[in-house]
């Protein structure tokens, strides 16, 4: 369905100025998305310059929860928050919640960046400075993507998103590089990087940027917000410590710490979802799950984000810690061409995205979106074919393969969704969005290494043990050192550098320096672990092909193209597709009496408050029955005029001009379902001086009075219905006296029926 009129509903300014602040909105949006992503990945190369510059030990088994938290802890964060925080921006403004973030972020890098502790010390100072910078990066992903959504017209909105989608996912990439090059340099750069674009963005986004979408006052889900923050936090804690070494085990999947939290979260999380159902302003939506696009774009985004979360990580500990120091490059270089080596996947997202986005604008997000997600599954099973030590070439082109996968299904699924939501719930409805990806890629890292470790436990030691005796080493040595965690073998190939120098420690005196050198130098540890870090890999390969093609039945299960319109939520519709309109009896309808139709707000009006919280307090009052029908008379012009009279006030219904084809369907609208469709479009104008109406709400609803559709009337007074099914239905325009009519859609015709009202709310 397609809610014409109002889609730049809003806007600042004239028609030239609300043009020229969308692109504004996108730029300032996209660099925003770009920093902050930039900053989840920076660390990831530059960990081993920045446990250098703390005079710490990563590998030290009490040093191991450092680096976890350095390397997570900005994710958790953001998962547990941008639900509220999205929320926040639909009651106060997501503009203002948006600027704090940049303000947030922005103070927090600087307090990275100035840290002059070593040791432990040093280590929890990044981590509570990088616990603030996510809680401004939360603000800037839970109202990005509502900004946009307001400020670009429904056909645009996959171009938008597809770009700042791709800023994302660039950032990401960009962060491994100037990790990479910034580290070995002066760790404290990494952070200082971000300051100069926070500045500006900070200035840029409060000069520039302005709420144009609908605000929805209530009151702050206080135990919402409690009960979800506590659960998920346990959950991601539990995650997060279950691939830590417990007591004799390689792993911490059985410790009471880590069942506590990951049960006690499961249930507080269930107490937030029964609270979410009794409060009147819940944070956290759950009837938006009736929307069929949205639900199915959500499952979709979960599953992908399961299937390549943790994919990143395991690159680049096959790049760094075994195929690039094979290949002739020292450990102190491996960061940056990890990074440089991973470029195609990155050119895959940038060619894919933006046209994705643009095409599904036209098409609709279900063709793209499960395309791309069958695509990346095809990659990662070919994958699994590659040996360890590969033919770079065709690594390359199954990087490329994937982030053209990636880039399919990333911006039309994320349009997809937020075309589906309500106005008054983008906020709420982008930091859920955000909330599944975020937490998707901390369990996807969680199961990720756990297959790896797994793998590694049951033939590295061996290995180890009988690679350091052939090589001289004493059998009481050797086997103290095969006993290394796996744990820390994963995390020594992450950070890409091999510890067989603290591991053999004094015994490397007692050996000659060309063994001792050969064991410490690129060659031996790397392709000790090849073969024990093959079987891992390929096991978690085959878990993230298995959730992308879940993502890609998710993504096909949403139906066919969808905008939201008003009354589709207060109706408990899950969401009709175009094309997908279910069949209706073909007779005409006459309310008696009508049923109330759903609050609606027209552009410009004061926001108010209903029981739920999020709407007008101003209901309409159900309308008396009028019946009018649409019939064929030529008068010589084309026109069917007919006269109808609605509580004094006239209605003027006239049938479209007969030289349009008949059964012609909009040009964006997806026909594989159902071809025989029908477009209703109209003006509603004042009584008396027939001038044009913006702002009116204009509501249909079908022969069972569900509420079918409904827009607010655009500058012109237009309005416009498509993708209608043939049968019988009542148009309800509220105005000074409510005023409706009925009238019988044919299944290849399109009709137009124009409206007289005396005032408007």
């Amino acid at each position: 369905m397609a809610m014409a009129g109002a889609q730049q509903a809003g806007a600042p300014g004239d028609g030239k100025r609300a043009v020229h602040y969308k692109w504004i909105a996108l730029s300032n949006t996209t660099i925003g998305i770009l920093m902050a992503t930039i900053n989840m990945s920076i660390l990831l190369i530059a960990l081993p310059d920045i446990f250098k510059g703390l005079r710490m030990d990563p590998l030290v088994p009490s040093n191991v929860s450092y680096l976890l938290w350095l390397i997570l802890g900005f994710m958790v964060v953001t998962a547990v928050l941008v639900v509220s925080l999205g929320r926040l921006g639909d009651m106060f403004g997501r503009v203002k919640m948006y600027n704090l973030g940049f303000v947030i972020f922005t103070v927090f890098s600087i307090l990275l960046a100035v840290d002059w502790l070593y040791g432990s010390a040093g280590a929890l100072w990044l981590i509570v400075m990088r616990i603030g910078q996510g809680v401004g990066g939360a603000f800037l992903f839970a109202n990005s993507s509502a900004i946009l959504t307001d400020a670009f017209p429904e056909d645009e909105r996959g171009l938008a998103l597809g770009i700042n989608n791709v800023a994302g996912i660039a950032g990401s990439f960009l962060g491994l590089i100037l990790g990479g090059l910034l580290g070995p340099i002066e760790w404290r750069l990494v952070f200082v990087v971000s300051v100069p674009v926070g500045l500006f963005g900070t200035v840029w986004s409060y000069l520039k940027l302005r709420d144009t979408g609908v605000r929805s006052p209530a009151h702050i889900d206080w135990w919402g917000n409690l009960t979800f923050a506590v659960g998920l936090i346990a959950v991601l804690v539990g995650i997060t410590y279950g691939i830590v070494p417990y007591g004799g085990h390689t792993m911490g999947w059985t410790s009471p710490f880590v069942l506590s939290m990951l049960g006690g979260g499961v249930v507080v999380l269930g107490i937030f979802g029964y609270i979410e159902t009794k409060v009147p302003a819940p944070m956290f939506r759950l009837p938006l799950f009736r929307i069929r696009a949205f639900a199915g774009g959500n499952f979709a985004s979960l599953l992908a984000g399961l299937g390549r979360g943790g994919m990143m990580f395991m690159l680049i500990i096959w790049l760094q810690g075994i195929w690039l120091p094979e290949h002739g490059y020292g450990f102190s270089v491996t960061p940056l061409w990890a990074g440089i080596y991973m470029l195609p996947m990155t050119g895959g997202f940038l060619l894919a995205g933006p046209m994705s986005g643009y095409l599904s604008d036209r098409f609709g997000a279900r063709p793209f979106a499960t395309g791309g997600m069958l695509l990346a599954a095809l990659s990662l099973g070919l994958l699994t074919l590659v040996p360890v030590d590969f033919s770079y070439i065709w690594f390359a082109l199954l990087l490329l393969m994937n982030g053209l996968g990636m880039g399919l299904f990333a911006s039309p699924n994320r349009a997809g969704i937020m075309n589906s939501l309500p106005p008054r719930q983008r906020g709420a409805g982008a930091g859920m969005v955000a909330t599944f990806q975020n937490s998707a890629m901390v369990l996807s890292i969680g199961v990720f290494f756990t297959l790896i470790i797994t793998g590694l436990a049951s033939s590295l030691p061996g290995a180890m043990y009988r690679g350091l005796v052939a090589h001289g080493v004493p059998r009481a040595a050797a086997l103290s050192a095969s006993k290394l965690p796996p744990t820390s073998t994963v995390f020594s190939a992450l950070l890409g550098y091999s510890p067989m120098k603290t591991l053999l420690g004094p015994t490397l005196a007692h050996l000659s320096p060309v063994t001792a050198a050969y064991l410490t130098g690129r060659s031996f540890f790397p392709r000790l672990i090849s073969t024990p870090f093959g079987d891992g890999i390929n096991e978690a390969l085959l878990f993230g092909m298995g959730m992308l093609l879940l993502a890609a039945v998710a993504s096909w299960l949403r139906g066919g193209k969808y905008h939201y319109v008003e009354g589709a939520e207060s109706s408990g519709d899950s969401g009709t597709a175009a094309g997908d309109s279910p069949v209706r009896p073909a007779f005409e309808v006459a309310f008696s009496p009508a049923p109330p139709v759903p609050a609606l707000v027209a552009a410009g009006s004061a926001p108010g408050g209903n029981e739920n919280g999020d709407g007008p307090s101003h209901a309409m009052a159900p309308v008396p029955p009028v019946s009018g029908h649409l019939g064929v008379a030529d008068n010589g012009d084309g026109h069917a005029p007919h006269g109808l009279v609605a509580n004094g006030a006239s209605v003027a219904a006239t049938e479209a001009r007969p030289e349009r084809l008949a059964g012609q369907a909009p040009a964006d609208t997806d026909q594989s379902f159902s071809p025989r469709t029908t477009t209703l479009t109209g003006v509603v104008r004042q009584a008396g001086s027939g001038a044009p109406l913006a702002g009116a709400s204009v509501t249909l609803t079908d022969a069972t009075g569900q509420v079918v559709a409904s827009a607010l009337t655009g500058p012109e007074g237009a309005y416009r219905f498509e993708d209608l099914a043939e049968g019988g239905y009542t148009v309800v325009v509220s105005g000074f006296s409510p005023v409706a009519t009925s009238l019988e859609l044919g299944s290849t015709e399109d009709y137009s029926l124009d409206l007289e009202l005396g005032q408007v709310r």
